[in-house]
């Protein structure tokens, strides 16, 4: 079950970056969990490094701090 600082995806979705910067701003932040359904059962992920590396690199890329 999703709570207000857990978020379930079955795999990566164009508004990732959204969903990670409304957890930065949450107090408390939030996890996000891939490869989960979004009744909480676990399906899994294919390639799992390579989704690794896209993601960090789509948060380094898409996401801008601002200072």
């Amino acid at each position: 079950m999703e709570y207000n600082c857990v978020e379930y995806k079955e795999r990566i979705t164009d508004t990732l970056e959204k969903e990670i910067v409304a957890f930065l701003n949450y107090i408390g932040g939030g996890i996000v969990y891939l490869g989960v359904d979004k009744h909480g059962s676990v399906v899994g992920i294919e390639k799992a490094d390579m989704i690794q590396l896209q993601i960090k690199d789509r948060i380094r890329n898409n996401m801008k701090l601002s200072q």
